[in-house]
């Protein structure tokens, strides 16, 4: 029997080659999205704890790595690695999403939306590696993090807690510093990669609003108040700050307010 979404999410996080895992988060997304594929059996146990991965990037803790210059050409490259691993993080963590949505009872709608940002996040780390091979370099060749998947095993077992950190925090961050990477990235005169950040940044606006629609409808579903829900949850599992600037409109026009955000910025690090 052909497989079915949770089986296909699962094998999207566990494959290590990242050409296969690309390929198989687009070919599933079309899939579902096509009413191709049903959701299949939910089985907690076949729940990855870590995604799979090539032998490179090396992974270092965040405080070591090295500072990069957009005014040198080996600076640009290193800055685009780093939002290829980005990319590459949030497509483990989407489609681990979809595995765990398989688990409750969800509209389809919250997983079709799902899917259509774990293809959408393979896309961008696609056009971000082609990018860096264009530059004659390639994915892997300079150190990495992985504060991202850090993110998903903190809220494994919450889902308010993904929604609350992965698009309302992490997503939502892109919206702030992604246009001044445009600019800068734009006044040095590399226009192919500000086009696949513009691709990046409009994207992003859409996965920010998935998530304030679903945290919405998951408190209903609990009985709890967004706000000072969302407020708890990033306390509780969120390591880092909330740093200004915020680009305020973009947020709110993806239904994430300052309400939500404002009030915590300063006394969370």
């Amino acid at each position: 029997m052909a497989k079915q979404l949770f089986e296909c999410a699962i094998d999207v996080v566990n494959e290590p080659d990242l050409v296969k895992k690309t390929d198989l988060a687009m070919d599933t997304a079309r899939k579902w999205l096509k009413r191709q594929m049903g959701k299949g059996r939910y089985d907690e146990q076949s729940l990855p704890e870590k995604p799979g991965r090539p032998e490179k990037p090396e992974l270092l803790p965040p405080g070591q790595m090295p500072k990069r210059n957009l005014r040198s050409v080996e600076g640009r490259k290193a800055h685009i690695h780093a939002l290829a691993h980005i990319e590459l993080g949030a497509v483990d963590l989407t489609w681990d999403l979809v595995a765990r949505g398989c688990g409750h009872n969800l509209p389809r709608s919250f997983l079709d939306n799902w899917v259509q940002v774990g293809l959408e996040e393979a896309k961008h780390f696609r056009l971000l590696a082609t990018r860096l091979e264009e530059l004659d370099t390639f994915y892997g060749a300079y150190p990495a993090h992985d504060g991202l998947w850090q993110s998903c095993a903190e809220t494994a077992h919450d889902l308010l807690a993904r929604l609350a950190i992965i698009p309302l925090v992490l997503e939502a961050r892109g919206l702030d510093i992604t246009p001044v990477m445009i600019e800068r990235t734009e006044a040095v005169g590399d226009l192919a990669t500000a086009k696949i950040l513009h691709t990046i940044y409009n994207d992003e606006k859409r996965h920010v609003a998935f998530g304030a629609k679903w945290f919405r409808y998951q408190c209903d579903v609990e009985h709890k108040q967004p706000v000072p829900t969302f407020q708890a949850l990033v306390r509780q599992h969120f390591r880092g700050a909330l740093k200004p600037p915020f680009n305020d409109k973009a947020r709110a026009a993806a239904g994430l307010t300052p309400s939500f955000y404002k009030p915590i910025a300063s006394i969370i690090g």
